[in-house]
C-alpha cells in the first residue's frame, strides 16, 4: 500500500509542476504593444527597460523596493532606466530628479524622496523646489547645487522628451514599466508586472539573435 502511495505521489508531483509553471503573457491584458514604438535611449543593442513613475505616486513608492531588487539582477544585456512623468515644465519633482541625477546623487534621493513624502511625510505632494533642494541637504547632497541644476537649461530640456515618450507609449498610470519602447506592462500586481517583463526581457533577446 505504501509503495502504491509513493507510486501515485510520484505521478502527480509532476503534474503540479506544471500546473505552478505561470501562463505567458497574454497581448492585451498582461502587455500592450506601442504602435511604432521606439525606445527612450538606445544603447549598443542592450534591452531597454524604462520604469515611467511619480514621487507623489503612492503605487510608484510601493513598487519601488521591488523594482529596485530586481533591476540589481538583470544581465549585463539589458539597461534599466527611471524615467520621472513630468507635469508640464514646472514640475518640480521631475526636475529634482534630472538635477539629481545630473549630480551624481540619485542614489541617496531617490529611495529618500519617496520615504519623505508617502512614510515620513516631510515633503509635501505638490513641493516648491526650495523646499526639495532644502530636503536634498539634509540628505548630505549640495542643495544649492541641486537647487541651480533644477533651473539649468540641460535639466530643462530633459522635461519635453520625458513626457513624449510616456505618452507615445500609452500610459494610462504609474508605475508603468517599457521594454524597448515595444511593450508597455501596467497590469496585475508588482510581482506580476515584473514577472512579465522578465518574459518580454527574454523574447526581445531572442528576437536579437534570430536577426544576427
Amino acid at each position: 500500500m505504501t509503495l502504491r502511495l509513493s507510486f501515485l505521489l510520484a505521478l502527480l508531483l509532476p503534474l503540479g509542476a506544471v500546473a505552478a509553471t505561470p501562463a505567458a503573457p497574454v497581448e492585451g491584458t498582461d502587455y500592450h504593444v506601442i504602435e511604432n514604438g521606439t525606445p527612450l535611449a538606445p544603447l549598443g543593442g542592450k534591452i531597454e527597460v524604462v520604469e515611467i513613475f511619480g514621487y507623489w505616486c503612492h503605487h510608484c513608492a510601493d513598487f519601488q523596493p521591488k523594482v529596485e531588487a530586481w533591476k540589481g539582477k538583470l544581465p549585463k544585456d539589458v539597461r534599466f532606466t527611471y524615467l520621472p512623468l513630468p507635469n508640464g515644465e514646472s514640475d518640480p519633482f521631475a526636475r529634482a530628479f534630472f538635477a539629481s541625477q545630473a549630480a551624481g546623487t540619485l542614489a541617496r534621493t531617490h529611495d529618500a524622496t519617496y520615504l519623505a513624502i508617502h512614510t515620513q511625510e516631510t515633503l509635501p505632494k505638490n513641493p516648491t523646489m526650495d523646499e526639495i533642494a532644502g530636503y536634498y541637504g539634509q540628505l548630505g547632497v549640495d542643495g544649492a547645487k541641486i537647487r541651480g541644476l533644477m533651473e539649468s537649461p540641460a535639466v530643462v530640456a530633459k522635461l519635453k522628451p520625458a513626457r513624449e515618450f510616456a505618452l507615445r507609449s500609452g500610459l494610462e498610470g504609474t508605475p508603468t514599466l517599457v521594454i524597448n519602447g515595444k511593450y508597455r506592462v501596467d497590469a496585475g500586481s508588482h510581482e506580476e508586472r515584473l514577472r512579465i517583463a522578465g518574459e518580454l526581457i527574454a523574447r526581445e533577446r531572442a528576437a536579437a539573435k534570430s536577426h544576427r
